[in-house]
């Protein structure tokens, strides 16, 4: 079989652990309804779920137009004092000014807590998204050997930055993503109190080369691989004026025309996460509205189960 040649340059290269282990420490500063392209594990009814997966490298799609195997999405979910939800991707994913986001920073410069306060509940939230493969699916059999489409959040990254810059000198350095130094990750899902989901538990095999490094058998997996560069595209977000439109019907008669004039004295990363749950007091133009948005905790995974929360509440 004649192999590809983005295929072969891909298995010469020699220096992919340094360009990840530099993209990702860069990463750590810092809604797609049914699609069937995306797999997401279930659980069982007292919350636990078991996978094993294996990250893949850059896709062929997206040869040459990016260094990293993963692309990171921001998205915002919260109530607004109409009783109107805001669930909406943001264009601060492709570093484009957004209104929600600049809405936040303005509340936030203004200095008092209940506009803090507010800024937190609306805070942006952050996912990532990488190819998988699915060596185990439990409940899902149909799954396995098969690939997709991955949203996973902070805590799962984090696990995958430490894959190539481990804390202790006895620890593994490789990198995840790779067809044959890599290795299969075992997903293992708790419920925590709060009712989301936790992955401390997930930990990575010993590194195996994936399908013992039959070339031609990773060569047609690199093929069926997705493009990630796609799942960030102009079409996966509206425009300004159109998320702006959104917000102020979600907000209702409280202004955001502050927001262009206090830009920059802070970033909304610098904005503190809202403990969860609790109750702020919004004002504005028009009189005081106190409303109760569910605010992702700081100490949740940051993936989109907080989003499908926020998808379901708004459907209610």
């Amino acid at each position: 079989m004649a192999k590809n040649s983005k295929f072969a340059e891909l298995m010469k290269d020699t220096k992919h652990l340094e360009t990840l282990a530099r993209e990702m420490q860069k990463e750590k500063k810092t809604d797609y309804g049914d699609d069937s392209r995306y797999w997401k594990p279930e659980v069982d009814k007292a919350g636990n779920g078991y996978a094993v997966v294996r990250f893949l490298p850059i896709s062929e799609k997206d040869w040459g137009k990016t260094t990293k195997p993963y692309v990171h999405l921001f998205h915002h979910g919260f109530k607004g004092p109409t009783g109107q939800w805001y669930i909406e991707n943001s264009l601060t994913t492709n570093g484009v000014a957004d209104p929600v986001s600049e809405y936040n920073t303005s509340l936030w410069n203004e200095g008092s807590e209940e506009k803090k306060n507010v800024a937190r509940s609306q805070k942006r939230k952050l996912t990532y998204i990488a190819n998988i493969l699915v060596l185990k699916d439990e409940r899902h059999p149909e799954n396995e050997g098969k690939v997709f489409l991955f949203k996973y959040g902070v805590k799962i990254h984090d696990k995958l930055v430490k894959a190539t810059e481990p804390d202790f000198p006895d620890e593994p350095k490789f990198d995840p993503f790779h067809f044959i130094e890599g290795a299969n990750f075992k997903l293992k899902i708790r419920n925590n109190d709060g009712g989301f989901r936790n992955y401390d538990a997930s930990d990575f095999e010993k590194q195996s080369p994936l399908f013992g490094g039959d070339e031609d058998k990773l060569n047609a997996l690199w093929e069926s691989q997705h493009s990630l560069l796609d799942e960030i595209g102009p079409s996966k977000f509206k425009s300004y004026d159109e998320l702006k439109k959104r917000l102020e019907l979600v907000l209702g008669a409280i202004s955001t025309s502050t927001a262009s004039s206090t830009r920059g004295e802070v970033e909304e990363d610098d904005i503190p996460f809202e403990k969860p749950y609790t109750k702020v007091t919004q004002s504005g133009s028009a009189k005081a509205v106190t409303t109760a948005p569910k605010a992702a905790p700081v100490e949740a995974d940051g993936d989109d189960d907080d989003l499908a929360m926020f998808q379901s509440l708004a459907r209610n």
